[in-house]
């Protein structure tokens, strides 16, 4: 190998991966262990065998040889091959220079023991490990194993050889070019396998698919699906996870009998001779290629496109159309695979709450998937609806093409090796969409309980708040012909202050639930760690079990829970009305007792002059109804509402559902005018505002005139929506 090209090449893959979109993570590089090491990869794309060795050799400081296809080795990509420290595998020294490399310390070594791009990704793993292509199976290479014992075998010839045999030690160090036989000696030989998975995978035109076709004419399926797969992954962006297993010691096959002779052997031993030994060496490069295909495929990093893919394969074929949002269900339901024992490995987006698929699909994971679907005739769309083409995943298709032509099959193969989640997805894909939502809302309710639970006992040892039961979860069943109603508590509340409201609509037959938005409900030094993406989950989640207790449901809430209630009417089509109680419209809404409270504006000013802690907690006008609430105000806590509130503003004037305001005239927390704010923005043609001449702050105590008059006005406005919807279902008339 040239070194100097080999680092040069180096800057210049560190130069093109500049404008590249690609986004490597790796992971497990600790497991790299000291000695000589061959890296077992799997095979998708031809860039691996460029960037794999860069990523390594930024680990270990050490060159890195890979195999690449004899056809490459043409024309000036020869050199550049060459440079990068790759070896042909039709080279007859190949073994050799390998072995060579790895016994002096020179160098490391990547075998694709697939002997292929498995471009179609199809596995079968009974009887070991098979791999389909054009209609035959074949089992992946020995190779890596029988030089890693080659390797081996020579390292332990020589240590044998220092003491018995002088001439034989001599000769060895020579052919072998080893300059320091302690260090080779201290050494070891491992087989370290290594997964690649990229997410997501698309075949579109780019940049170098278009210059193929304007400079070659008619130019291959084959040559287009690796430009438009591959220099989509470059120029489009795509994550690269590179995850690195257990090393694996060749060193106890050499306890053997007949491989002791060998090495002991007073004869010498040239590099491909018959040796008597060779039989059990077969053997254990078989059963070592088991143990890291193994590995190679058990990494695989779990995405949300292998979890659709696979879904949408297990889903009886019955010609049934398949719901959309019972689709989503069963996809979340199967991301929590991440709290099982599943001996899986997850995409870094799959460690987020996943509630936001059943909402409003915010970062495009289902729509992005079931583009790609759509486009390749595996599903047929109809609204929120589809059916899927089941031939897609029966039906082999041509191994070279296979990425462009049918890449949800592709995309589903990847993760049949992993059979506990494999009868995990086959179990979520059978059961009924009743099933499937009774699940979810009963997960979902005692992930919420347990939370509660779990953080008050973490805070008992600060200042709580006096009464356990007001932080809990609030649920009361109502009439089951009757809607649902989320109702969500303000900035500093919890679910007991909301209680008399919600059991005031429970004696009219609805069910409400009443969640705990998180940091609430336990002490306030809790409150101040917490971002206001974590209260939206906790309403998110929320929404998502009232869907599922009611075929329809209205969201409301006070104060700030207002102001959240209005959000998810706006991210969310499925409600069918909205209230909200003293809901601000922006920070400056809030009185400045409040504020000043808190620190904020006193926070801003001093921002030049150092950044005071935000977990700093002031006394000052907390909730106005305790117990139930807090009766300090931590200043990361107000931070996090004018976040939240400077979020909700653009979203004001895309409601369209019916909508009601409330505020009371001499509102001691909330400016009335940032209610009033809120209403004229709504796009809602139903839309009321009340104001009530009394002086409060969310919901009047119970039992005062204020109380029922409020209480009463949330009811009629509920109950007159519903006949309007109920009117139109009858003479079909807009309302």
């Amino acid at each position: 190998m040239n070194r100097f090209a080999y680092y040069m090449s180096g800057y210049a893959f560190k130069a093109f991966s500049g404008f590249s979109k690609t986004r490597v993570t790796l992971h497990g590089e600790e497991n790299i262990p000291r000695g000589s090491i061959i890296y077992t990869a799997n095979h998708f794309t031809r860039i691996e065998t460029v960037f794999l060795p860069y990523h390594i050799h930024g680990i270990t400081k050490k060159p890195v040889w890979s195999l690449a296809a004899a056809e490459l080795f043409q024309g000036a990509l020869k050199g550049t091959l060459e440079a990068m420290g790759a070896v042909s595998t039709k080279d007859p020294r190949r073994d050799f220079l390998i072995v060579k490399g790895l016994l002096s310390g020179r160098a490391e070594c990547i075998i694709f023991p697939e002997g292929l791009m498995v471009k179609n990704k199809k596995i079968l793993v009974d009887e070991g490990f098979r791999i389909y292509q054009d209609g035959e199976f074949q089992r992946p290479h020995t190779g890596a194993a029988t030089i890693a014992l080659r390797t081996e075998f020579y390292r332990e010839r020589l240590r044998r050889a220092r003491e018995k045999n002088l001439d034989e030690f001599n000769r060895l160090v020579e052919i072998y070019e080893i300059d320091s036989p302690d260090t080779v000696l201290d050494n070891e030989t491992f087989i370290m396998p290594v997964n690649i998975t990229y997410y997501p995978v698309r075949a579109k035109e780019n940049m170098l698919s278009r210059i193929a076709q304007n400079m070659i004419d008619n130019p291959s399926r084959r040559m287009m699906d690796e430009l438009m797969t591959e220099g989509t992954m470059v120029f489009s962006g795509v994550d690269v996870d590179i995850r690195f297993g257990r090393a694996i010691s060749v060193r106890d096959i050499f306890s053997n009998g007949f491989v002791e002779s060998d090495v002991t052997s007073r004869r010498r031993v040239e590099f491909s001779p018959r040796l008597s030994s060779n039989h059990v060496m077969r053997s254990g490069a078989l059963d070592l290629m088991n143990q890291y295909m193994s590995q190679v495929y058990g990494m695989t990093t779990l995405n949300y496109d292998h979890i659709f893919a696979s879904i949408l394969k297990y889903l009886p074929d019955d010609g049934k159309i398949i719901d959309g949002y019972e689709f989503r269900c069963r996809a979340f339901l199967a991301t929590q695979a991440c709290n099982m024992s599943l001996h899986c490995h997850f995409h870094k987006s799959l460690y987020d709450n996943q509630v936001h698929i059943l909402i409003d699909d915010r970062f495009s994971r289902y729509e992005d998937f079931m583009r790609v679907a759509y486009e390749t005739g595996v599903v047929s769309i109809q609204g929120d609806q589809f059916n899927k083409n089941q031939a897609k995943f029966t039906t082999h298709s041509e191994f070279h093409t296979a990425r462009v032509e049918n890449p949800v099959s592709v995309i589903a193969n990847e993760v049949e090796p992993l059979v506990s989640l494999q009868a995990y997805f086959k179990e979520l894909a059978v059961k009924s969409g009743h099933e499937i939502l009774e699940l979810i809302r009963e997960q979902l309710l005692a992930k919420h309980q347990s939370e509660f639970e779990a953080d008050f006992m973490k805070s008992e040892s600060d200042e709580i708040i006096r009464d356990k039961r007001c932080g809990a979860p609030l649920l009361l069943r109502g009439n089951k012909d009757t809607p649902a109603v989320l109702l969500l508590h303000d900035y500093l509340s919890s679910p007991g202050e909301m209680k008399p409201l919600a059991t005031h609509l429970n004696d009219k037959g609805f069910t409400v639930y009443v969640p705990r938005l998180k940091g609430h409900g336990t002490s306030v030094e809790d409150l101040a760690g917490v971002s206001f993406e974590q209260w939206l989950e906790s309403a998110e989640e929320a929404l998502v079990v009232v869907r599922h207790l009611r075929s329809r449901f209205a969201v409301g809430g006070v104060g700030m829970g207002g102001s959240m209630a209005i959000y998810l009417q706006a991210r969310s089509l499925d409600p069918f009305a909205f209230f909200a109680v003293s809901p601000p419209f922006s920070i400056k809404d809030f009185s400045t007792s409040f504020t000043a409270s808190s620190g904020v504006w006193w926070q801003q000013m001093m921002k030049k002059a150092g950044t005071p802690s935000e977990k700093k907690v002031e006394d000052g006008n907390g909730s106005v109804n305790s117990p139930g609430g807090y009766d300090k105000n931590p200043v990361a806590g107000m931070k996090q509402v004018e976040k939240f509130l400077d979020q909700t503003e653009p979203f004001v004037k895309k409601i369209k559902a019916p909508g009601l305001i409330i505020q009371c005239r001499n509102n001691p927390v909330v400016d009335v005018q940032g209610s009033e704010k809120i209403f004229k923005r709504l796009g809602s043609d139903i839309k009321e505002f009340y104001l009530f001449d009394i002086k409060q702050h969310g919901l009047p105590p119970l039992g005062s005139q204020g109380s029922a008059r409020m209480f009463g006005a949330i009811c009629q406005f509920l109950m007159g929506v519903l006949s309007l919807s109920h009117k139109k279902n009858h003479d079909g008339r807009e309302y």
